[in-house]
């Protein structure tokens, strides 16, 4: 009893003498730790870092019962595990970096978007257009940017800057353009460029039904934050990729409600945080004022 005691003794005590540079760091470290579950739980690494747990838990077991042979054998696996994990986990950490090196690093900390208004037109003209040319059996693929920059995708296209309308759309997508093939990426709620050949994914675990303008999709989902719209040319079915995920068979109002939450999150969801924080470092700094 009095070691638990001392223990809640020690933590209210480092609680009431915490710092706002102490809670910078913690928000800090904490934030890095999510996303790096975020990368861990979204791809195939989630079973890689299974097994270097396993080989840590295998090599604390036999030090302690003095397995001598097999605890030298993990511990040599243990210190070449480093250079390891950076050849297997290339994909991930490249994609880590592209990401963190995106159009704005502090905007992505905050979780900042593009403006409003014009990200809320481009939306509603892009179910507009997906909801006819899905019905017409026109295949599409457009990706909304977001943090992370497509910009070295817009060589292998045409470059548009042009207000995003349904018509535009269409015009862009029609079978017989010479940009139809490619995809379409959507730029601060403006049609960026047109006709852009985009990364294919490399998982094997997709399914054999999927064509490449769904793997292209899906692979630009993988190196990047973007959202991606894909309407299926053989089946008209409208689908959507993020974070390598791919949402399938959505009706236009879904669609609608999809993007409106991925890329227009509501003012107070972008203030909340910010004002709790603002709230409690304020609070923070009068106590210790006293």
């Amino acid at each position: 009893m009095h070691e638990i005691a001392d223990f809640f003794t020690g933590a209210l005590f480092a609680i009431q003498n915490i710092s706002v540079t102490d809670i910078l760091d913690i928000l800090i470290v904490a934030f890095l730790i999510y996303k790096l579950i975020n990368l861990v739980h979204s791809t195939s690494a989630a079973r890689v870092a299974k097994g270097i747990i396993l080989i840590l838990l295998l090599t604390l077991l036999t030090d302690v019962l003095d397995f001598y042979m097999l605890n030298f054998i993990l511990s040599k696996i243990l210190e070449l595990g480093f250079i390891a994990l950076v050849i297997l986990f290339q994909p991930e950490l490249r994609r880590a970096l592209e990401r963190f090196g995106g159009k704005n690093v502090v905007k992505d900390l905050v979780g900042g978007k593009s403006p409003r208004g014009e990200t809320e037109k481009a939306i509603l003209a892009t179910v507009s257009a997906c909801e006819i040319l899905s019905k017409e059996r026109v295949g599409v693929l457009l990706a909304f940017e977001r943090e992370t920059s497509l910009e070295e995708y817009f060589k292998t296209g045409t470059l548009v800057d042009a207000k995003t309308t349904e018509q535009l759309l269409r015009n862009l997508f029609f079978p017989k353009a010479s940009l139809h093939d490619g995809a379409v990426i959507i730029r601060d709620g403006r049609v960026a460029a047109a006709g852009c050949v985009m990364p294919l994914s490399e998982n094997p675990h997709l399914n054999s039904d999927l064509g490449t303008r769904h793997r292209a999709g899906i692979g630009t989902s993988e190196v990047s934050d973007a959202v991606v719209v894909i309407v299926s040319e053989e089946t008209g079915t409208i689908s959507v990729a993020i974070g390598g995920m791919l949402k399938r068979h959505l009706a236009p109002q879904t669609l609608e409600k999809l993007l409106m939450t991925e890329l227009v999150p509501s003012e107070e969801d972008q203030k909340t945080l910010l004002t709790r924080l603002k709230q409690f470092l304020t609070k923070r700094m009068h106590t210790n004022a006293k």
